[in-house]
């Protein structure tokens, strides 16, 4: 019987351990712009944060540029699930090589095992081919894309169990 029990603990403990989370996370947002990398056309002033609840990020226009500026976006990100959000303002992203979303998570790791749209939870045009994990950044591109009241992103993902940064 103690040989079974200690079985178990052992099993629930490495089934715990296989996955991890985002809750409790530092993580960074920028929003980033560029036709060529090496020359972004904008890059936001980052914001970082610890994981927890509710809404982890709010941004909004930061350079008062007419042409090119942050699009106003409410990020929450939960245990394995980021999802984004728009006000009232609406209209599309600017088309370029990359204009979207880099979450950079404090983690010596590749932090994201596998990632899946919740399409049941999504109305923005995105495909896997938008989003791209390194390490522990993941980079959404919404370029050409439309914002709105009515628009959303939900993003869910298998996250390694590496030590929290």
């Amino acid at each position: 019987m103690i040989r079974f029990c200690l079985a178990a603990v052992i099993l629930c403990t490495g089934a715990a351990m296989a996955g991890g989370t985002l809750e409790g996370r530092t993580v960074t947002l920028n929003v980033l712009t560029y036709d060529d990398p090496a020359q972004p056309i904008l890059e936001s002033r980052g914001k970082t944060v610890v994981v927890g609840s509710g809404v982890e990020f709010g941004m909004g226009p930061e350079f008062r540029h007419p042409l090119v500026d942050v699009v106003p976006v409410q990020v929450e990100i939960g245990p394995t699930r980021i999802e984004f959000s728009y006000g009232e303002t609406e209209g599309p992203f600017l088309d370029a090589a990359f204009n979207g979303y880099v979450l950079q998570f404090a983690v010596d790791c590749a932090l994201f095992r596998s990632v899946r749209i919740d399409q049941a939870a999504t109305t923005m045009a995105v495909t896997l081919d938008d989003i791209r994990a390194e390490g522990g950044a993941l980079f959404v591109n919404v370029a050409g894309r439309s914002y709105g009241r009515d628009v959303t992103l939900a993003i869910d993902f298998v996250v390694d169990a590496c030590l929290l940064g």
